[in-house]
């Protein structure tokens, strides 16, 4: 008979595991890693509401994708077009970057997956007498750890010939030139601490969905327990 479980512990767990896995899909796929060395407006570049230029634009660029402003033919107005780089896996600017891509796409895959089948921690505790708490909390640690190599090979990418471009020729290895760090980034780090804190609160999930409270109402026959 299935028991829909629910705690604090445990909801908490599911809601934090949900908000990992999409926090660092989405800096993945995000062009603001970095953020580039300001680009001059020229005389076309006027702001119709004050008649003077407009301020230099930062263009961005990520692991696979950049930011960057465009002129239109018929109209002397700019946008601002964002897409990929790279048509590829082969044309992404950096050998390190490459494995960045591998090692945070693994990550995010396991992160996923484990979002996933969190919610249905509700219903199922457990498969071959292996607690899905634990047998997730292990797979996030693990997601945390490819998501670390993936974030310390991504600043030794910053010597390759797209990075310079953006960042001035003194940018190298470990070194930023004229650009600075953009929210992907940082959004990649927390995603990573969060990720850890998910694997060891796992635990604190399994414990309170098998508590002496919670074993006392299933023997008193409720299907539905609620915990806060």
């Amino acid at each position: 008979m299935c028991h829909v479980i629910v705690t604090c512990r445990s909801m908490l767990w599911t809601l934090l595991s949900i908000v990992v896995a999409f926090a660092e899909l989405i800096a993945f796929m995000s062009a603001d890693w970095l953020i580039g060395k300001a680009k001059p407006s020229s005389s076309e570049d006027v702001d119709n509401r004050t008649g003077g230029s407009q301020e230099p634009y930062h263009p961005t660029l990520g692991i696979y994708g950049r930011c960057t402003r465009i002129s239109h033919m018929q109209f002397p107005r700019r946008d601002t077009l964002c897409g990929p780089y790279a048509e590829n896996f082969s044309e992404i600017a950096s050998g390190f970057w490459q494995a960045t891509a591998i090692f945070l796409a693994m990550g995010i895959m396991i992160l996923c997956t484990v979002a996933f089948v969190s919610v249905f921690t509700m219903c199922v505790q457990s498969i071959m007498k292996k607690s899905i708490f634990n047998v997730c909390g292990l797979l996030q640690g693990i997601a945390g750890l490819f998501l670390i190599l993936g974030l310390i090979l991504y600043p030794a990418g910053w010597g390759c010939q797209k990075a310079i471009s953006y960042c001035g020729h003194y940018a190298s290895a470990y070194k930023l030139g004229d650009c600075s760090l953009g929210w992907a980034f940082y959004t990649a780090i927390g995603g990573t601490v969060l990720t850890f804190i998910c694997a060891v609160f796992s635990a604190q999930a399994e414990i309170a969905t098998s508590s002496d409270k919670v074993q006392e109402e299933i023997e008193e026959g409720k299907n539905l327990i609620c915990l806060l």
